[in-house]
This record gives structure tokens, sequence and C-alpha cells, in this order.
């Protein structure tokens, strides 16, 4: 590799790695006509830094030159950094280079603002277009796109990329003018509606035309980042709900701010990244995705930050205690669903056990579910007589004495991976 390469390598990966956008790709691209690669077979690996984060094989930026200069953001214009930039036929041939060792399963493209946006995104365009049709490339990508983008580039964007995103960055509209006053979530909100109506579009037409091309065929999705300005989780999960709503989003991330700045606005370098917290706004993002939770159930005016030692869901039974227990041999099943300690598959299959017995204990614990958990809220067969009902404090005390958390004796700290 030449040493120029391997030198914007090493900067536009390092910079691309505050992006926590990289799960597992859903697309439904297959290898056809002898290309290379296969979305939908194998997904995407993963890899980690060394802070813990989940990082996407080949993720980099086209750029770390930009035009703002968000306070939060190790790529503004104001900070004092090496800068780098790969022309179009460098990510191409060092996706398929990377790709044809066995060394990635996919590309994440995101990038800095050169010039203006229309500038940035049409190289883009070109890098997902050669990939597909002058490469045959069938691996997973996903596309950052840029705001303010023309809707022509965009939607060509669409016919190559397999996930496009736009970072909603900031929470509220306050946080986001306090921090990136050039900035604001209409121009965020605007590139969502276009790919999500061409989504909607494109599928539509599937009913009438027998071969209609993919267009981003595993949905959009946007980052938000917690812990830079002060919002609480409850703004954080109304916002996310808001655009799970509004825009058919695949995913909200949620990425715990790394302070790299000096700026005064901003936590101070060397505080901890808020990952504890960021692990519980996932968890209560799963709540309203599969667990019917309204987010108004999860948090409120009372309770407005999800509790640090405890998971939203047992959390919210805590709270809610004249709903159990739950007998589960007669339960329905989405009041099954919300009795922490029972999964999503656990739930089913207790519901279709009981049809040929009544469940016991031994039966409960076979199912998988987290019975230690569970049994404070749950009526089976052989319940024991309860002889003094506990107060929500006291459950909660008998729960923790008895899990192994992991964060009990490093409540501040990512876990060593080793």
């Amino acid at each position: 590799m030449y040493e120029r390469i391997r030198e914007k390598l090493g900067i536009l990966a390092d910079a691309a790695k505050y992006d926590v956008s990289c799960a597992s790709s859903g697309s439904n691209r297959k290898n056809e006509n002898k290309g290379i690669g296969d979305a939908e077979g194998a997904g995407i690996c993963h890899t980690y830094t060394e802070d813990g984060r989940c990082v996407s094989l080949l993720k980099i930026l086209l750029t770390n030159h930009c035009i703002y200069d968000c306070a939060f953001c190790v790529s503004r214009r104001s900070n004092d950094i090496r800068r780098a930039a790969f022309t179009v036929e460098e990510v191409v041939e060092l996706t398929m280079n990377f790709y044809r060792r066995n060394y990635i399963e996919g590309l994440f493209l995101s990038s800095g603002i050169f010039k203006n946006a229309d500038y940035t995104m049409e190289r883009l365009v070109r890098i997902v277009k050669k990939l597909r049709q002058d490469e045959r490339f069938n691996g997973y990508i996903h596309l950052k796109t840029i705001p303010g983008a023309s809707d022509e580039l965009l939607r060509e964007a669409g016919m190559y990329a397999d996930r496009m995103s736009i970072n909603l960055e900031m929470p509220t509209e306050r946080g986001l003018k306090l921090l990136a006053p050039e900035k604001s979530h209409s121009e965020v909100e605007k590139p969502l509606k276009y790919i999500q109506n061409n989504i909607t579009q494109f599928e539509s037409e599937k009913a009438l035309i027998k071969s209609v091309p993919k267009f981003v065929p595993a949905g959009q999705s946007t980052q938000i980042v917690v812990g830079a300005t002060t919002e609480s989780d409850k703004e954080i999960l109304y916002t996310a709900n808001a655009f799970y709503r509004n825009f058919s989003l695949k995913r909200v991330y949620y990425s715990g701010y790394i302070p790299i700045s000096y700026d005064s606005r901003l936590p101070v370098i060397g505080s901890q990244p808020p990952l504890i917290r960021e692990n519980r706004l996932y968890q209560a993002d799963w709540l309203m995705r599969f667990y019917g939770f309204k987010v108004q159930e999860i948090l409120d005016d009372l309770h407005p930050n999800l509790e640090i030692d405890v998971d939203p869901k047992l959390g919210w039974a805590l709270r809610n205690l004249d709903r159990f227990p739950v007998d589960i041999n007669t339960a329905d099943y989405h009041m099954i669903l919300r009795v922490p300690g029972i999964g999503v598959g656990s739930a089913l299959k207790i519901v279709q056990a009981r049809r040929f017995n009544r469940l016991h204990e031994n039966h409960l614990r076979k199912l998988g579910i987290a019975f230690r958990k569970a049994r404070h809220f749950i009526r089976y067969a052989d319940s024991p007589m309860q002889l003094k009902e506990y107060e929500a404090g006291h459950i909660k005390n008998l729960i923790l004495s008895e899990g192994k958390s992991k964060y009990q004796s490093n409540p501040d700290n990512q876990l060593s991976l080793f």
C-alpha cells in the first residue's frame, strides 16, 4: 500500500470511530451475475474500538475537512488536526482490496463537508455507483447522507446503498443551536422524509411491476449524541419516538459523547463517556419497538431520567407494582411481555406451552426466563404462599443482591473485553 494511502486511512478511519451506526445490515441484496460479495448471506462483521464501541468494517470518512464548526465534532473546521481526503478511486480500491482479502464484509462511508453539500454528496454517489456497476460489488453499503444535498443526488445514492442515514446530532433543537448554530433539525428531517417517500414509492411499484430496482433496502437510521448537552433521557426518547413515527426509521442510535474539546459548553476532557446511560437508552428504545411500551410509560416528569442501577423494564415494574403479580397461566401475552426477566421469545414459549399444561416453576426455568428476577412479579401453578407483600425498594435490593450486574462493581467505566 502506498504510504500516503496508509496515512489517509489512519486519519480517516480514526475520525469515523465516533459514528456508532453500524448494525447488521438487514438488507436483502444478493450476489447475482457472478459479482462479488453478498449483503444478505454474511451480514456485517464487527470489531470494537478501545473504548468498547462497535465498529463496522471498512468504516471511514471520505474526508475530515469540513465547512462547519460544530463544537462536539472532532472534524470541525477550527480544530487543529491532521486533515486528509480520499479520492473516489482510492475508496473503491480500498474497499475491493480489503473485501478480497476477507478483511471486511461491507463499507460504512461518511464524510465531512468540503466546499458544499452537493460537491461532497456527488463524490459519495460516484463511489457507491462505481462499486456497484464497475466492480459489481454486492456487499453491504451504509452511506451517510450529507445535509443539504439535492434530491436528485439523494435518489441516485439510494439506488446503490443498502442503508442511508443522517445524524440528528443533538436530541433537541435547543441543544443543536447551542453547539452547532449553523445547523437545524429541519435540515435532517427534509432528506429523511424524501428518502422515506421514495422507499414507499418503490415498494408500491413492486405490486404493479415485475422487476423494480432496490432502493435503500435496509432502510434509514439516525444517531443522537448523548451527554454533550443537558437534555434528559425523557427528551431524548421523545425525540427518538417522533422520528420512528414520522420517518419510519429502522434504528435510532445513541452515542455517548466522548470529550474531545476544551469548549466550556461541553463536558471537560477526561470525563467518562456516559456508556451506561447509552446502554439504558438502547434498552428503553428496545422496549418501545418490541415490547409495546409507550415512551410516556417509561419516563415522565417525575422520572425524567432512566435509572442506572436497573434496566428500564424493571424500573417500570417497580413503579407499577399494582399491576403485578401476573398469573403466567392466564395472563394476556402483552402483559407477560412486561414482566422483568421475560423476553419476546420466552413470552411466546410460555403462551404456547400453557396450552398443554399448567406451568410450574421447573417449566418456566426450562423455558429460559430470568427466573430470579421474574419470580417477584409472577404467579405460577406451584407459587409459594406469599406471607408478605414486599415494597418496591425491597424487591429492587433483593434482585440487585442476587444478581451479578456488571455495573455494580464498576459503575463508571466500560468493562474490559478480556
